[in-house]
C-alpha cells in the first residue's frame, strides 16, 4: 500500500461487454426530473445494468426506499452468482471520457484507503472534502451500502498536478478494455488496463506530490458518497473489533482520480431551486436577513433570481462569506429550517430557470468558481459551502461502469 492511500483494485466489469445499457449516470443527477430516469429504465429494459444496482436519488422520496434497497442487494448477488461480472485483479483503468462538449477528460481508476480520508471540519488528512458535509445526508446512502455486495463509484478525486505527472503518461496504455457511447447524451467512454510499469510510475508520481503538498486528494465529486463509505467502514471496524481494519474490504472505495488542470475540466456553478414556497415572501425574508440587500447589480455579492413572472438580480452589500454561494446558503438554511421548504441543487442555467419559474418555486443562479482557487481555499479555509461547484454539466458526470466487491 502506497503512503498516498491510492492503489490498484480488484475491478469488476460486465463479462459480456454490453456497456451501452450497462452504464448509467451518477445517482445524484436529475433528481427533479423523474422523466430522465423513466427513460433510462425504458432504455435498459431487462438487460444487466448498473441502473438495477443503484438507487437514483429521484426515488428517495417515493416511500419505497427499503424495497428499492432490498431489490438492489438481491440483484447484486444475482449478478455475482450468474457470471454477469468479470473480475480484473489488482487493476487500474485509464479512462478517456468524451464529454457532451466534445472535450476529453482523462482519469485513473483505482481504490482509495479510507483511513487516509477525513470529512470532518478542520481535517488535515491527505484526502479531504471540498464542501461541507451534511451529516443527515449520510444515513440514507449508508443504508444503501450497508448490505451491498459491491460498490459502484461516482467519486472523483482531484489532484493538483501542474506537470501532469500522474495521468499524462497513461496515454501510452494499449490494452483497450471498453469503448462505447454513453446513453442519454453522456458522450463516450474508452478505458484501458494500465500495465505494471505505468502503475508503478503513477504511484511514484503521487508519492512525489504527497511529499510537496499537505493535501493530495480533494473530493471533486461524490463527497457524500465517499463520506457514506467512510461511515460504513467505521461502523464495521467498530463491530468486528481491533485488527479488522486489516481485512475489511469496506476499508477502501473505488474512485477516479482526475488532474485539476485537465483542459476538459471546467467548474460549473450549482444553482438552487426552492419548491412549495411563496417566492415574494421568500425574497422579503432574504432582504430582512440581509438588511443591506438591494435590487440590481452593485458592489458586493450579486445573485440572480427567477420566479414566475419575474427575473432579476439582487446584491448583498458587505457580505461576510467569501463566495456568493456562502452568502445565499446561510440564508436558505435558516429559511428551510423555519418553513420546511424543499430545495434542489440544479446544474444548467436553462433548466434552473425553467424549474424556478413554475408556480410556488424560485430559482437562484450562482456564478462559477475559479478552479485554480480550490486547493488553496480548502487548505487555508477548510471545506467550501456545500454544492459550491460542479465539474461539468449533469450529462458529463461520472457514469457507473466499474464495480468492486465490498463484502
Amino acid at each position: 500500500m502506497s503512503k498516498t492511500g491510492f492503489s490498484a483494485a480488484d475491478i469488476l466489469l460486465p463479462a459480456e461487454g454490453n456497456y451501452e445499457t450497462w452504464a448509467v449516470v451518477a445517482c445524484d443527477q436529475f433528481t427533479s426530473q423523474p422523466e430522465y430516469w423513466e427513460k433510462v429504465e425504458e432504455t435498459v429494459g431487462d438487460k444487466p445494468s448498473t441502473f438495477r444496482i443503484i438507487l437514483p436519488e429521484a426515488q428517495l422520496t417515493d416511500g419505497h426506499t427499503e424495497e428499492h434497497i432490498d431489490k438492489i442487494n438481491s440483484t447484486m448477488r444475482q449478478y455475482l452468482d450468474n457470471g454477469v461480472f468479470k473480475e480484473y485483479p489488482d487493476a487500474m483503468i485509464y479512462l478517456e471520457r468524451v464529454q457532451s462538449d466534445g472535450k476529453i477528460r482523462r482519469g485513473l481508476i483505482g481504490k482509495i484507503d479510507l483511513e487516509k480520508y477525513d470529512y470532518s471540519v478542520g481535517s488535515t488528512s491527505l484526502v479531504r472534502a471540498t464542501e461541507g458535509t451534511v451529516l443527515d445526508r449520510i444515513p440514507p446512502r449508508q443504508a444503501v451500502r450497508r448490505d451491498a455486495a459491491v460498490e459502484l463509484p461516482h467519486v472523483m478525486l482531484l489532484i493538483d498536478d501542474v506537470e501532469n505527472s500522474v495521468i499524462g503518461p497513461m496515454s501510452a496504455c494499449s490494452d483497450v478494455i471498453y469503448d462505447f457511447d454513453l446513453m442519454a447524451g453522456g458522450g463516450h467512454a474508452k478505458g484501458w488496463l494500465v500495465p505494471e510499469e505505468l502503475k508503478k510510475q503513477a504511484m511514484g508520481a503521487l508519492e512525489a506530490l504527497a511529499d510537496k503538498q499537505p493535501l493530495l486528494f480533494a473530493v471533486g465529486d461524490g463527497n457524500h458518497s465517499l463520506a457514506s463509505a467512510k461511515a460504513l467502514y467505521e461502523e464495521e471496524k467498530a463491530k468486528f473489533g481491533p485488527g479488522s481494519e486489516k481485512t475489511l474490504l469496506s476499508r477502501y472505495a473505488l474512485v477516479e482520480v482526475v488532474n485539476l488542470y485537465d483542459s476538459a475540466l471546467e467548474f460549473e456553478p450549482i444553482h438552487r431551486v426552492l419548491f412549495d414556497i411563496d417566492p415574494k415572501a421568500l425574497m422579503d425574508a432574504l432582504k430582512k436577513y440581509y438588511p443591506d440587500t438591494v435590487e440590481g447589480k452593485e458592489e458586493g455579492h450579486v445573485i440572480e433570481y427567477a420566479y414566475e413572472g419575474a427575473r432579476g438580480f439582487i446584491t448583498v452589500k458587505n457580505p461576510k462569506a467569501q463566495l456568493e454561494v456562502g452568502t445565499l446558503q446561510a440564508f436558505l438554511d435558516e429559511y428551510i429550517k423555519e418553513t420546511g421548504a424543499r430545495i434542489d441543487y440544479v446544474h444548467g442555467d436553462d433548466i434552473t430557470v425553467e424549474l424556478g419559474s413554475k408556480p410556488g418555486c424560485i430559482a437562484f443562479l450562482l456564478p462559477a468558481m475559479d478552479k485554480g482557487d480550490l486547493f488553496k481555499s480548502v487548505i487555508n479555509d477548510g471545506a467550501l459551502p456545500r454544492k459550491t461547484f460542479s465539474m461539468g454539466h449533469a450529462e458529463d458526470k461520472r457514469y457507473y461502469i466499474e464495480a468492486r466487491k465490498i463484502k
